[in-house]
């Protein structure tokens, strides 16, 4: 069965249950870091690629870190007015869900390469998965993120700054092909958040944006990369170190 490739703005309105994504069989799931920015073009080709390398049974599934160089993407549901500043930076068009987001330098994007025919074909409780695996790994820097029915993304609350402000850490945005999934999340370490102000941030006015070092966590990318990996692996199974060849 084919399923529609696009989602856009799926929030899920619980947590995954743990264990939910496991796959049945113990296969693993190739882990790649790319150790400098890949152009987004790039990056969406290798992405497409290996997802049709998954469906015909020529390669296991993938997670792919990286870092971009400072871009904007367009969503499925972007609107062109929330294009502040559309001089500043590339603006890619992207078959991903949701609406403009900014990728850049001290951002890491995780690029999940999953195929849900082998784990649950579900993509509301797969979107909560993904919500869960950053909300986990913020939980290890002390940090609460949380999830919002009416928003996308992991929010932090920021009473500091005035009541009711929250402001976005992470962002997630996925397709899903033949019930293989593609792109997936952001999260801001340490990027320079003035780069936001050229967008209006997946459509979401009155909030601001924060980042790991904007909270007064002084953390690596390597670090941040470690918790990721072993709170992926609770959710979604064990990880295999993957040559950077195979994707950059």
């Amino acid at each position: 069965m084919a399923i529609g490739t696009i989602f856009a703005r799926m929030t899920a309105q619980r947590s995954a249950p743990l264990g939910a994504f496991l796959r049945s069989d113990d296969a693993t799931v190739g882990w790649t870091i790319s150790d400098r920015p890949v152009p987004y073009p790039d990056a969406v080709a290798a992405m497409e690629t290996h997802v049709a390398d998954i469906h015909a049974g020529m390669a296991r599934e993938r997670v792919w870190l990286v870092e971009h160089p400072p871009i904007y993407t367009a969503g499925t549901s972007a609107d062109r007015a929330d294009l502040v500043d559309p001089d500043r930076f590339p603006v890619y068009e992207t078959g991903r869900g949701g609406q403009f987001t900014y990728h850049g330098p001290g951002q890491r994007v995780a690029y999940a390469m999953l195929d849900l025919n082998q784990r649950a074909r579900d993509v509301r409780q797969y979107v909560a998965a993904l919500e869960d695996w950053l909300i986990a790994t913020l939980a290890a820097f002390n940090i609460r993120g949380e999830r919002r029915e009416d928003r996308i993304g992991i929010w932090v609350r920021r009473p500091e700054l005035g009541l009711g402000r929250e402001d976005k850490i992470a962002a997630i945005g996925i397709r899903v092909r033949r019930w293989i999934t593609f792109h997936g999340v952001a999260l801001n370490i340490d990027p320079n958040l003035d780069h936001f102000s050229g967008i209006v941030p997946c459509g979401v006015t009155g909030h601001g944006v924060t980042s790991l070092a904007d909270l007064g966590i002084a953390v690596s990318m390597a670090e941040v990369d470690m918790i990721m990996r072993q709170e992926f692996a609770r959710l979604f199974g064990s990880t295999t170190d993957e040559p950077l060849t195979v994707m950059a």
